[in-house]
């Protein structure tokens, strides 16, 4: 028979992973008596463990929530999935809650697993927003759960939302579908009553207001995926492709370390010191070909003959610029 201090940690992990047990069953896996069992829940209990007893022959016992937070049992595995996730965070609001999180995790654990965590040490690289001041761990989290608490119960929401800095707030009313972590911000995604449309907000950028509004009845994302949606529509889709509209394939006289950081989700294949070959794309031709001119470097199209053509034009129009007197219209594109 296991020691009362082990069994007890492994009864606390079994209750962790299932809603219910019965006694016999909980019983049969620790190869006790159902009164051992009995006895033992009572231990946890004392230790501050909620756990739920249902009475009758259909009954057993249940973890449920409590009024505090008792201590948590995880296996290895759970804490370094648990670190290398604290380390992620790329959300500038929470990134310092999330650091202190993993000190106080990582103060209590034994050597062997202080030394895993400490090899897969991760950085995250939070690019700087250009955008509106980023918002305060106290407002985030606190638009973060009344958005939450309005999908869940299906209710209308409010909300005052501004695009981008300089802008007025615009009242909107949506029906709140699903909130969406992407990169270093959180969105909601939802369909805007006014607009007739599906969109996605910035949590950052909205102030939802209370009470919320009606019920309504869920609406069918089109795809089914909310992952696929959002993706497809940042890349200017319809919401059911993941795919650019428009992607294209260039060589750049540049090493690749200094595009990388300039090509978002794009593929960059190092051919050397000084050249590289990237893989990326846009939501119109016209604007692939324009973002691949801003790196300052001899570029060669290898495909598709599409983006060599929109090339062309920019360079016509471009050319035109500097040789078209002000006030007089330059020649169409051929």
């Amino acid at each position: 028979m296991q020691k009362t201090s082990s069994r007890l940690l492994v009864l606390l992990s079994l209750l962790q992973a299932r809603p219910e047990w019965s006694g016999d069953d909980l019983a049969g896996r620790l190869e006790v008596t159902v009164r051992t069992v009995r006895r033992d829940i009572d231990r946890l209990r004392a230790l501050g463990y909620p756990v739920a007893t249902d009475k009758g022959p259909g009954g057993g016992y249940r973890l449920r929530p409590g009024s505090q937070m008792p201590p948590l049992l995880f296996d290895d595995e759970q804490v370094i999935a648990l670190a290398v996730a604290l380390q992620s965070t790329a959300h500038p609001a929470i990134a310092e809650d999330a650091d202190r999180a993993l000190a106080t995790i990582r103060n209590v654990l034994p050597p062997r697993l202080r030394q895993r965590i400490d090899a897969l040490h991760v950085t995250t690289v939070r690019p700087p927003d250009r955008g509106a001041p980023p918002a305060r761990a106290l407002d985030l989290l606190t638009s973060v759960s009344t958005v939450s608490t309005a999908i869940q119960r299906r209710e209308v929401l409010r909300l005052d939302y501004t695009p981008y800095q300089e802008a007025a707030p615009q009242r909107r009313r949506v029906e709140p579908h699903h909130l969406v972590a992407r990169r270093t911000h959180w969105y909601l995604l939802a369909w805007d009553l006014d607009r007739d449309d599906w969109r996605t907000f910035r949590i950052d950028r909205m102030t939802p207001h209370t009470p919320t509004g009606p019920r309504f009845t869920v609406r069918r994302l089109p795809g089914g995926d909310v992952s696929t949606f959002v993706t497809s529509r940042f890349r200017g889709s319809d919401g059911t492709e993941t795919a650019w509209p428009c992607q294209g394939e260039i060589i750049l006289d540049l090493p690749a370390s200094e595009v990388v950081p300039h090509t978002s989700d794009g593929i960059v294949e190092p051919l050397g010191p000084t050249r590289c070959r990237v893989i990326t794309g846009s939501w119109s031709w016209t604007a692939l070909a324009a973002g691949l001119g801003r790196f300052d470097a001899n570029l060669h199209v290898i495909g598709p003959p599409t983006l060599r053509e929109a090339c062309a034009a920019l360079a016509r129009r471009y050319t035109a610029a500097t040789t078209t007197e002000p006030g007089r219209p330059a020649e169409p594109d051929r």
